[in-house]
C-alpha cells in the first residue's frame, strides 16, 4: 500500500491523474496494481483522505532542480 499527498480538485471524480504529488513512505516503488490512499494536504485547504483505490498506471517525475536532498 502506498499514500501520496497531491491537489484533489475533484474529491468525487471517478479516477485521478497527478502530474505532480509528494510520495509518501516509498511511494517512488509504487507501480500499478498497488492500492493507494490519496491524501488532499489540510495544510493547504484540503481534507485529509480524499480516496482510496488501485493504481492504474505510473511513471517517474523529472528532479526539481537545486532541491536539496
Amino acid at each position: 500500500m502506498f499514500a501520496i499527498k497531491a491537489e484533489v480538485t475533484d474529491p468525487r471524480a471517478w479516477t485521478f491523474e497527478f502530474h505532480e504529488q509528494k510520495t509518501m513512505y516509498g511511494g517512488k516503488r509504487i507501480s500499478a496494481g498497488d492500492s493507494i490512499f490519496i491524501f488532499a494536504s489540510e495544510n493547504e485547504g484540503g481534507s485529509g483522505l480524499a480516496a482510496v483505490g488501485t493504481v492504474i498506471s505510473a511513471s517517474a517525475t523529472p528532479r526539481k532542480l537545486g532541491v536539496a536532498r
